[in-house]
Order: C-alpha cells, then structure tokens, then sequence
C-alpha cells in the first residue's frame, strides 16, 4: 500500500480559469515531491473545472461541488486532506520551485512549531511585478506581541501542521474575509510559529478575487473586525453586520474599481511610477466614481517623489 504523502497543497478554485494553470503548474514542478494537490472546485462557472480535469497527475485530486464558499472549501479540504502537513495555495498565485522544500525542512527540523509562512512578491493580473511583501513580524515573539495589530501571514505562504489546525476548530465560519487571521491567533496556543525572510511566492493581485482593500470596506468594517481579532471570535451580531457590508460591496464593479486603486497605489507608493499609477487610478475612478480615495490618489501622484514617500511613511 502506497504511503499518504507528508503534504496536502489546498487549493480552493472558484473562477480561476484565467490563472489557475500556472497555479497548478507552479506546484507539480516543486523540488519537494512528496505531496498531493488536492483542489476544491468551489462552483466554478467558467473554465475552471475543464482546466482541471485536462491533468492527468496522479498527485492531483478534484473535489468539484456547487458554490459554498472559500471558509467552507477550506475547511472541507482539512476534512479531506491526506497529508500531516496542509500547505495552502490560491489558484491565481504562483510557488516558488523550492517553496515545499523550504518550509518542510523547517517543520521537520522545529517540532515544536506549527506553522511557517514566507514573505512574497506581488504581481498584477497580467504578472508584473509589484512590490515584495513582508510580514509584520519573522519570530514567534514578534508576532505574538502584534497579532492583534495587522494579519502576520501571507495566506498562501503558509504551510501548517494539520492536527493543530484541527483542534482549534479550523477556519472560524463568522470570519469572514479574515478567517484566516483570527485562526492564526487560535493557533498560537498549540505551538510556535514564524516566517522566513525569503520570498516563495508570487501572490497575484486581481479583480476577480474576492480581496478588496480593507479602506474600501470602510470604518465600520474596520472596527468589526478589530473587534472579533481582539476578541478571538465573532459575535452573532456582529457577523450578521459583517456579512451585510460585504454582500453590498462584493459585486464585480466594486471589486474591479478596489483593484485599479491598489494597482495603482503599488505603482506610486512602492515604484513611484505616477504615470501607470494615475492610469489605474482614472479607471478606479470611472468605475466607481463616489470614492474619494483614487481622486486624493490621482492628485498626490503629481507631486515630487520624495515628498510622496513621506506622506506615504507617515500613513502607512
């Protein structure tokens, strides 16, 4: 009898056509083999799912159901998973060669941690690059001390041991948007975790995913989920809050105006590169035209560079 492989790449898919074969490529050609690719097909109404079934990689296995959702796909993959080791991944992001290798030497040679993550680099929907993205903290101490400051791991970056996940209860159903921030913070009872200061992924940035920049989702937002992480969970009310904010933004006008700005912000604030900035900003605009934000944006981009780096240093 063939042994269950050490890690379970999970990968929810819903609408990913346009991305998901370079997702799925980028694991398959990992330098750590010992793994299986276990994508939930969440719905899919695009070409998705025939993307998927033109694989005929034994390590790849397909759960394809009508949409629930990425809280319940996620959790029905922990259910379904076969590895010790659940390594998460998007289906419009890219693994590094080495991203298995890297993070399985680290768990088998650190017992007592349960989770590692990495830092990034940002690409669009086209795969430019954007900027590199760190976490907020690298030790267990320092994230510890900021967990409820800012989420301290890059989603897709991380690679946990699956029984603790288990015990804590997995994705928190209530959290919606931040499922995985307030799990992290669960997860620190059961052992250490950290990120290592080298880049295994490229995390696409694009319209169709369901990350909105959180300034967009508004104060109330904000304190909702301030609240629920410093809390450690979501209160009934405030979930039915929650759900009813997002349900008034998640529609793809919003989405496609929130990733123009973000676009945009990178390319001024990261390149200082005002010209591609001001062009995603204008679409921002003309998609949604009653958010201040892109026209404040739109301006600050034609000041000097060094003072749009101090107002940027100043607010971020």
């Amino acid at each position: 009898m063939l042994h269950p492989p050490q890690v379970t790449v999970l990968m929810p898919a819903y609408n990913a056509g346009s991305y998901i074969k370079e997702a799925i490529d980028s694991v398959l050609q990992q330098t750590f083999t010992d793994f299986e690719l276990l994508i939930i097909n969440d719905g899919s109404e695009d070409d998705s799912l025939t993307i998927i079934c033109s694989y005929s990689d034994s390590r790849i296995r397909l759960i394809s159901r009508e949409n629930k959702g990425l809280i319940k796909s996620l959790n029905e993959g922990l259910e379904a998973s076969q590895g010790m080791y659940i390594a998460r991944m998007d289906a419009d992001d890219i693994c590094l060669s080495q991203r298995l290798e890297e993070q399985m030497y680290f768990l088998n040679n650190h017992p007592d941690y349960v989770l590692v993550g990495s830092e990034a680099e940002v690409i669009d929907k086209d795969g430019n690059y954007l900027f590199n993205l760190e976490p907020i903290g690298y030790t267990h101490e320092e994230i510890q001390n900021r967990i409820n400051e800012k989420c301290p791991f890059i989603h897709p970056c991380v690679t946990f041991r699956k029984e603790a996940v288990l015990m804590v209860g997995g994705y928190p159903a209530n959290a919606i948007t931040f499922e995985d921030h307030l799990l992290w913070k669960e997860l620190l009872s059961r052992g250490k975790v950290c990120n290592l200061k080298e880049i295994l992924l490229k995390v696409r940035f694009n319209p169709e995913s369901v990350t909105i920049d959180e300034k967009w989702r508004g104060r109330r937002f904000i304190e909702l989920r301030r609240r629920s992480i410093e809390n450690s969970c979501v209160s009934d009310d405030d979930a039915k809050e929650l759900k009813e904010i997002i349900s008034k933004q998640n529609f793809s006008a919003y989405k496609q105006a929130s990733y123009h700005a973000m676009v945009g912000k990178k390319y001024l604030w990261n390149q200082h590169q005002p010209q591609k900035a001001r062009v995603h900003f204008r679409k921002a605009i003309s998609i949604v035209p009653t958010k201040y934000e892109p026209y404040l944006l739109y301006f600050l981009s034609f000041f000097p560079e060094k003072l749009v780096r101090a107002i940027y240093n100043k607010f971020k």
